[in-house]
């Protein structure tokens, strides 16, 4: 699936489209079969869904940025995939957003079933872990392995995906402040956006400053991600969004907080902050910024 939007990202299009085929290439040989044929099929039609594969991207434009080597860090850019597929199948589940399309397709409850989903959700997230744990050839030493599975466990955890989830739940038709708003989408978008950075950059061996900077980015960058989501399901269809539109009513989003107009200024104004925090790599960051004003004009 091609990320196109406008010519003037015509270099960076070809670099993403590069990245999203190896990782899909690294994830059919990480995605081993079992003993559970139903959940398996379940597994497939979710994680090889037409999909940007934006998060294990980000991991390894960030190594490249910081001098490493983005293929040794291939089977954790697919970890990061499966977590961030595992959420998906989560999130669209009855008892959560209800959802009935996911990237174009039925949600994996809806086409398999809610227990073989929720089977399916933990398997990923089971062998992503795994594929940390046992390591691989060339890829980073037990240490940093072990720093990356951490930043991927809080990133899904009790202050991760987890607390924003819960929040979101708990907010459903109230009246949601700002910072509440900023709270729930900092953690069940943006967290697995940071700790993608920090993937690539644990893997690249960086600094603590470096780590800090471009975790900090991802911050802002995932925030603007969910503006131009809710502006999507504000303005947008099915067909183009590729999932479910209308969803929110119920819940505060960025755009019902702020308006269209407003929600489109902040995101401008979230990008130019993820900007201001790779000031210190100079130009080599460049691909960084690009992608951070290029996700902003996205239309799925």
């Amino acid at each position: 699936m091609s990320l196109s939007v406008a010519s003037e990202f015509a270099a960076l299009e070809a670099v993403l489209e590069d990245r999203r085929q190896r990782v899909e290439t690294a994830l059919r040989t990480l995605a081993e079969p079992g003993g559970a044929p139903a959940v398996e099929r379940a597994i497939e039609d979710s994680l090889f869904a037409p999909a940007k594969r934006l998060r294990p991207i980000l991991s390894l434009l960030v190594a490249e940025v910081l001098r490493g080597q983005p293929d040794a860090l291939m089977p954790a850019a697919g970890a990061i995939e499966m977590v961030h597929t595992a959420s998906l199948i989560l999130d669209d589940l009855p008892a959560m957003d209800n959802a009935t399309t996911r990237r174009g397709r039925p949600t994996c409850h809806v086409a398999h079933g809610e227990a073989t989903a929720i089977l399916a959700a933990f398997a990923l997230l089971n062998r992503a872990f795994e594929i940390l744990a046992r390591g691989w050839e060339g890829g980073p030493d037990p240490a940093a392995r072990a720093a990356i599975a951490r930043e991927l466990a809080r990133a899904i955890g009790l202050d991760g995906m987890i607390a924003g989830q819960s929040r979101d739940l708990l907010m459903t038709g109230q009246q949601t402040d700002f910072a509440t708003l900023e709270f729930i989408h900092s953690r069940k978008t943006g967290a697995l956006f940071m700790a993608s950075a920090a993937v690539g950059a644990l893997g690249a061996r960086a600094r603590p400053e470096e780590v800090a900077a471009v975790v900090a980015y991802a911050k802002n960058l995932g925030l603007a991600f969910q503006i131009v989501d809710d502006l999507i399901d504000a303005t947008g269809g099915a067909a183009e969004a590729g999932k479910d539109v209308g969803k929110d009513l119920k819940k505060t989003t960025f755009v019902s907080f702020s308006g269209t107009e407003g929600a489109r200024v902040l995101a401008r104004e979230l990008i130019a902050t993820s900007e201001e925090a790779l000031s210190g790599f100079g130009p080599r960051a460049q691909p960084l910024r690009e992608l951070a004003r290029y996700v902003v004009t996205r239309r799925r």
